[in-house]
């Protein structure tokens, strides 16, 4: 018997032509959304799509299967998943990145229900100094707030330690296993800010020591700092979530393979009495599988 998941993967990949954006169609990371379809093709024992460069095409099964269940699966959707209507406006805050990759498409879904967001970027303490002081209504923060907030773990971000093939090659493998922090300090960085958080954590827990490599460049947008990888600037430590179809594509490869990788816990925080808007927000969150971030 076929999960209605996976049927409902199947049908938002052949609707978009893409396993990304059937990922945040479904609130998934594209690795759950590859290996839905890797389960469904199994259980059918035949391919349903056609990798390539621009997404996927869909085989002549697929649209088979497409017509075949389409409208069945949308009406079990609805019937088993009935959801009430909602009504207000959510002025919600996080930072830019995670917000545009991850939350606003887990998100969505509430606006289909009536719900309205008002959205705003920024950094940890900025945003929870907005939330303190009434301008915002839930803010998604990389850091535990302090007291006077109520504050929900949401997920743990994991960072990898990333680089563009050219500067990889460069990388001893004998001296990477034996003093990893050596091996790596030729390397420039690409970093989010002067004083360098992510990578400066990253060495801290993994090497004991601050980073001694020179900053190439400084970004103050991960998805730059990404790009500026990918391009051959230098090598940074960025969340999975931005990294991982970077290193699906083999633009980028993962420099260092710690036993535990480094983690950040995101929170959900709101502050003072909510309204039903706002738990309707703060449950849908808590509800979504984020998979590995």
């Amino acid at each position: 018997m076929t999960d209605l998941d996976l049927l409902a993967t199947f049908l938002e990949i052949h609707r978009s032509g893409s396993l990304t954006a059937a990922a945040a169609r479904r609130g998934l990371t594209q690795p759950a959304v590859s290996g839905q379809l890797a389960r469904l093709e199994k259980h059918l024992g035949q391919p349903l799509f056609v990798r390539g460069s621009r997404g996927v095409t869909p085989t002549p099964r697929a649209d088979e299967l497409a017509r075949r269940v389409g409208q069945h699966v949308d009406q079990l959707r609805t019937a088993l998943d009935p959801e009430p209507g909602l009504d207000g406006t959510v002025r919600i805050g996080g930072a830019a990145e995670f917000l545009t990759v991850r939350g606003l498409p887990a998100l969505a879904p509430l606006t289909r229900r009536g719900l309205r967001f008002d959205v705003v970027f920024g950094l940890a303490g900025d945003l929870l100094a907005s939330l303190r002081a009434g301008q915002l209504d839930v803010v998604l923060s990389s850091v535990r707030p302090p007291a006077g907030f109520t504050a929900i773990p949401l997920t743990d971000e994991e960072f990898l330690l990333v680089g563009p093939p050219l500067l990889a090659r460069t990388v001893d493998p004998d001296l990477l296993a034996r003093d990893p922090a050596r091996a790596l300090e030729h390397l420039p960085l690409v970093a989010y800010s002067d004083d360098l958080p992510i990578i400066r954590r990253y060495w801290r827990s993994e090497f004991g020591r601050r980073p001694r490599a020179t900053t190439a460049m400084t970004v103050p947008d991960l998805r730059g700092v990404l790009a500026a990888v990918i391009a051959g600037a230098g090598v940074s430590a960025l969340p999975r979530y931005l990294a991982e179809p970077a290193l699906a594509a083999g633009s980028v490869e993962q420099l260092h393979h710690p036993e535990v990788p480094p983690l950040n816990t995101l929170y959900v925080v709101t502050r003072g009495a909510t309204t039903p808007a706002v738990d309707a927000v703060v449950d849908h969150l808590r509800s979504r599988d984020w998979g590995g971030l």
